[in-house]
């Protein structure tokens, strides 16, 4: 169940960010999933809660990840962010990826 939904970008048949907030909680899962042309995605975390700092978990497509010749590659980075962060995410050719904001 989700508190709370929103999305952040989208172009129809082309790709699609959505962002939500879990049911009774602080924390924010976010997803992104594009063609076979791949995007940029530009994720504003501004709705999370200003002053506040949140563990995010970022998995992605890897440098290399294809949706034929490589769709198993991806990476996972850590960090710390707040409502005023930008998340910059390269999405593969027929890739995506996905967030877990989670309040400290």
């Amino acid at each position: 169940d989700w508190d709370d939904s929103r999305y952040l970008e989208a172009e129809p048949a082309d790709y699609i960010t959505v962002a939500r907030k879990a049911k009774g909680t602080d924390n924010w899962f976010v997803g992104g999933k594009c063609d076979e042309n791949g995007h940029q995605s530009t994720v504003r975390l501004d709705f999370l809660d200003k002053g506040r700092k949140y563990d995010c978990t970022i998995y992605q497509d890897a440098k290399d990840a294809h949706y034929e010749k490589n769709p198993k590659a991806y990476t996972i980075t850590r960090r710390v962010v707040t409502a005023k962060d930008v998340l910059k995410i390269n999405e593969a050719a027929g890739g995506g990826f996905a967030v877990s904001i989670i309040a400290k």
